[in-house]
């Protein structure tokens, strides 16, 4: 359970209840990932299954049925083995994981075949993502066949399956005061890396440093490791986006990207900084590190209830063209500019994403035919950046020499922000992000 109260999961299977009538959904566990051959990833519970259970452990499995005549939680877990226990650690007996996750009926996963086609037989839809091949999906499956040929004879039985995240998505997306407060234990230990990690940026160091003294350091401050695999790119590598490599040293006079996050308890952060290597930025980064930096803030300062997410991408935009074209780099009408996409060579991505279990939360940013509306318990970033690739850029009217005198420069500022009742509290504002406090802290341990 991770220290939530098991209030807090039968909660919200009652409000997943609501909508499911007629239905069963089939949450499993998620796999274990092989790195290579018989050498496992560390394991990394399923976030849906999560959410509406508590449970963490491989090789579960929940079936959730408002109207089950086993209850409305019927949960599957790996029999106990000694032998495997030995290898792999304790797992939970029967009636010692009905009491810890409330369940109202456990069984072992050897009795799958046994019990699950039963507990499908009545619902209507059967909500299960399909594209797993896997043992629990060819019973699904299977239960979609049986009641297809039964139908003939007046025998009732699934008729469709279709995707959990259509019920629990828009759950998801607001969250409450246990998710919040895990996810800012999250940002707190992200920055408490970020200061760590700060002093060590000088010329010479490996970007593999970088992201070895941050990962170190979530550990070390209680999280599970990196939300995602650490970004650390330093001069041309800033301008590839999710530049994960972390093979090249750091060059005196390049700017080093660092995008990372620390994850507690399935909770993620995600924290982006530009640094300047030799301490100091240059003229021409500074140019663009302003204009990121006031588009981060534009960004910020939009974010409050009532509000269209998109609205933030626009405001953030906006700014990010103006500086733009102010430095000569994109000339003609802004309008026009937005309407082609000519800015997307230099910013292709949006501003923001939701940020939660999954650091790529779920949740549509569009709520039927338009963009959602920001509510108090919404969790996002808010990420503007420019990128200068180091090739010719054809497809816009830029002038020539000004373009040249940016290229290799990538600048992104990410931070992150939650929906209050009256505004917005940036979980990461105690990160220092001006010009000149990144400069005074950037290689204060150098020699």
């Amino acid at each position: 359970m991770l220290g939530f109260s098991q209030e807090i999961f039968c909660a919200r299977r009652k409000k997943i209840f609501e909508n499911m009538e007629g239905s069963v959904m089939v949450l499993p566990a998620a796999p274990v990932s092989m790195k290579s051959r018989d050498t496992e990833f560390r394991y990394r519970a399923d976030s849906e299954l999560f959410y509406l259970t508590g449970v963490v452990d491989p090789g579960s499995l929940a079936v959730l049925n408002p109207n089950g005549d086993s209850g409305s939680f019927v949960l599957f877990i790996q029999p106990r083995d000694e032998e495997k226990e030995r290898w792999d650690g304790k797992r939970l007996g029967l009636d010692e994981a009905k009491d810890i996750f409330c369940a109202d009926e456990v069984y072992s996963l050897e009795d799958l075949e046994k019990y699950l086609p039963r507990l499908l037989s009545p619902a209507e839809t059967i909500f299960f993502r399909l594209g797993s091949g896997s043992r629990i999906e060819q019973l699904v499956i299977q239960s979609l066949t049986t009641a297809r040929i039964g139908r003939s004879r007046r025998i009732l039985g699934p008729q469709s399956v279709a995707d959990p995240g259509m019920v629990l998505d828009p759950m998801r997306i607001v969250k409450d005061p246990e998710e919040v407060e895990r996810i800012r234990q999250a940002a707190v230990v992200t920055v408490q890396a970020y200061q760590e990690m700060l002093p060590a940026i000088r010329p010479g160091v490996g970007e593999w440093e970088i992201e070895a003294v941050l990962d170190s350091e979530f550990r070390k401050r209680g999280a599970w490791g990196p939300a995602y695999t650490t970004i650390v790119g330093s001069g041309s590598n800033s301008t590839i986006l999710h530049y994960v490599s972390n093979n090249c040293t750091l060059e005196n006079g390049d700017l080093v990207l660092v995008d990372a996050g620390a994850e507690v308890d399935l909770y993620n952060a995600d924290i982006t900084r530009t640094l300047p290597i030799s301490g100091r930025f240059s003229d021409r980064q500074n140019d663009i590190y302003e204009i990121v930096l006031c588009a981060n803030r534009e960004a910020i300062e939009t974010i409050r209830p009532g509000v269209s997410v998109d609205q933030i991408h626009l405001n953030s935009l906006d700014v990010l063209i103006q500086g733009l074209m102010e430095l000569g780099i994109l000339n003609g009408d802004k309008d026009k500019i937005i309407e082609d996409e000519i800015y997307k060579p230099f910013f292709p991505h949006q501003t923001s994403h939701w940020l939660g279990l999954d650091v790529h939360d779920v949740g549509d940013y569009t709520f039927g035919k338009k963009p959602r509306i920001l509510e108090p318990g919404m969790v996002l970033t808010v990420e503007p950046g420019l990128y200068f690739i180091p090739s010719p850029v054809s497809s816009i009217e830029v002038k020539d020499e000004v373009l040249s005198e940016y290229i290799g420069i990538g600048v992104r500022i990410e931070d992150d922000v939650l929906v209050t009742s009256d505004g917005n509290e940036v979980l990461t504002a105690s990160l220092p992000v001006t010009a000149e406090e990144i400069e005074s802290l950037v290689g204060s341990i150098r020699d």
